[in-house]
């Protein structure tokens, strides 16, 4: 047996002669398959991609027209394409990335304002109910902002800032959440601390009429009348027509807090 083995054993050098060729012949067989395509039959294929809204591979295009053909017009804009490919797929991290390479290699381009605007979509896009983490709420809006003030005469400058307010509602509400729950426990300090940060921090909001509204009932709660009635005169000074004022006008009277009651679906009903 020893011998039938040994006559189909082949000598060292000459296996590895073979592997050499083998590895030379797989490099060549690569490089026949690879062909330089004309940019505009690169980035059209991209586009009709696009078109039938398979937007992975359109990422996957875009990027061939940007390895072909790196230094021409169309890369850049390919660059571009390639990150609006990957937020319409829901890819908003690798989207990100892709938008800020662009920002940051061509930050004078006249496309550089709706990358912008693209990259606060992506952040914008994934903000959560009040019930959860707001990182996404917060760098949206910190995104979205960066359009109003580099490019505040932009087509997208409007629309980020009616996004950048509801945005700054939807924290408001967070924060009410908060201090809606800690009044139901009983935690004064604690839910007024979050009651006086939406009054001091988000004023244009649709939160401030009720955020003064709880301050006045803990304000009772506790005793301090003369807190409670300045804060109700704020209110009533700031929001007459509220149906919160009224409901504060009616405890400044009586010197009564009500009962807290949840005005959103925020945290109360998870406890």
């Amino acid at each position: 047996m020893t011998r039938l083995v040994s006559a189909f054993r082949r000598p060292r050098p000459l296996l590895a002669a073979l592997a050499v060729a083998a590895a030379l012949t797989a490099c060549s067989e690569k490089k026949d398959d690879y062909v330089e395509r004309p940019v505009e039959e690169l980035y059209n294929e991209a586009m009709d991609l696009i078109d039938k809204n398979e937007y992975l591979k359109a990422s996957k295009a875009f990027e061939e027209v940007e390895r072909q053909h790196p230094y021409s017009a169309w890369a850049t804009k390919a660059q571009l394409m390639a990150g609006y490919a990957l937020y319409e797929r829901n890819k908003y991290d690798d989207a990100i990335v892709q938008l800020d390479r662009f920002i940051q290699l061509h930050p004078g381009n006249k496309d550089a304002p709706y990358a912008y605007y693209l990259k606060g979509l992506c952040y914008y896009e994934q903000i959560t109910d009040v019930r959860r983490d707001q990182k996404m709420t917060e760098q949206a809006m910190k995104s979205l902002q960066e359009i109003i003030d580099r490019f505040p005469a932009s087509t997208y400058a409007k629309d980020a800032r009616l996004k950048v307010d509801l945005a700054r509602d939807h924290m408001a509400g967070k924060e009410m959440a908060i201090g809606r729950y800690y009044q139901s426990k009983g935690q004064w300090l604690a839910a007024l601390n979050r009651f006086k940060a939406v009054v001091d921090n988000f004023q244009t909001t649709t939160h401030v009429p009720e955020a003064l509204h709880r301050m006045v009932e803990i304000y009772l709660t506790l005793g301090l009348n003369d807190e409670a009635k300045h804060t109700a005169a704020m209110l009533g000074h700031n929001f007459p027509g509220s149906e919160w004022y009224e409901d504060t006008y009616s405890l400044v009277q009586t010197g009564k807090p009500a009962t807290v009651k949840d005005e959103s679906s925020g945290w109360l009903g998870l406890w």
